[in-house]
């Protein structure tokens, strides 16, 4: 009787994961095309630099939003929009984001965004693209690329929109928007990362 119970428990478990899982599609071609917004419980973007040529400093922002313009068939089209707010920077030092808030650093009282638009896509492989956009920050703006990896799209069973999922990684050189302070001793080169989920309109 307990082994019959066991069986009955362990099917109604597997069924309940079967109606849990979504189905994703990883093909370009299955992806549906249309407007989508940033799912914002479902993204973070993460910052290094090189910090006395020792090890990477991390740090986070907590408080972004975007939209992508995307179509399978014409993936060249596409157009991703971003804004960063950048008093949501996260290094856990209350200290040290104050001091990184005035004009030697990020001068955010006078810059409080960046923002990122494309301004071309090239396709790296079948499932990886590269992103060129202009990056305006601190008064300056200047072509950044990320390479963009789709992970697929489903619909999402929580949200029952249809949801795109993807990473994103580049670099830019901080000096080229006026941030050089303590160069070599802080690196100049930032790294981004990027992991989101967008939502269909």
């Amino acid at each position: 009787m307990k082994q019959l119970v066991s069986s009955v428990v362990c099917l109604l478990l597997c069924g309940c994961v079967a109606l849990i899982t979504p189905k994703v599609e990883t093909t370009l071609a299955s992806l549906e095309a249309g407007d989508y917004a940033l799912d914002k419980t479902h993204a973070s973007l993460i910052f290094k630099v090189k910090h006395s040529g020792l090890s990477n400093y991390v740090g986070r922002f907590n408080e972004f939003d975007a939209s992508l313009s995307f179509d399978p068939a014409n993936v060249s089209a596409a157009k991703l929009t971003a804004v960063i707010e950048i008093d949501s920077l996260d290094i856990n030092n209350p200290s040290l984001k104050k001091d990184l808030m005035d004009g030697t650093w990020f001068d955010q009282p006078r810059y409080p965004q960046a923002r990122f638009s494309t301004i071309s896509v090239t396709p790296v492989s079948d499932n990886q693209f590269s992103f060129t956009g202009n990056l305006a920050w601190r008064g300056v703006q200047k072509p950044v690329t990320m390479l963009v990896t789709f992970h697929g799209g489903a619909d999402n069973i929580l949200t029952r929109k249809y949801t795109l999922g993807f990473s994103a990684s580049g670099t830019f050189k901080r000096s080229d928007f006026g941030m050089d302070a303590y160069i070599p001793l802080v690196g100049d080169e930032v790294s981004i990362d990027a992991d989101a989920e967008f939502l269909k309109n």
